[in-house]
């Protein structure tokens, strides 16, 4: 079983920046990959971001460029790094997580982020 806490979300003025922070119950070493989902209000579950084990990346074609996603294994922690953000950036951001040798995917309760105009 694994947990994951997000925190970080908030209000933002478009243009702004947040960090996202998502903490592991166990060591994120032992995830063959870790990732930040977003679902906006009427509108599916979208990646955002992800990082596998090895340390590769990979970004929605729409946020490329603005967020970084990174990772602090001392810590335990998977970070969000949004920049620039825009209104359409306005969804409740998911941490998830799938441990090496299982296809379950662990998920955090979510926190806000809102982009205003």
């Amino acid at each position: 079983q694994v947990q994951l806490v997000e925190s970080g979300g908030g209000l933002v003025q478009a243009g702004g920046f947040l960090r996202l922070s998502c903490v592991a119950s166990g060591s994120i070493l032992n995830m063959n990959v870790m990732a930040w989902y977003r679902q906006a209000p009427g509108k599916q579950l979208e990646l955002v971001a992800a990082i596998r084990r090895a340390g590769s990346t990979n970004y929605a074609d729409s946020v490329k460029v603005r967020f970084t996603i990174g990772r602090d294994s001392a810590k335990n922690t998977v970070y969000l790094q949004m920049n620039s953000l825009k209104p359409e950036d306005t969804a409740v951001y998911y941490c998830a997580a799938q441990p090496i040798g299982t296809l379950t995917t662990y998920w955090g309760q979510g926190t806000q982020v809102t982009v205003s105009s």
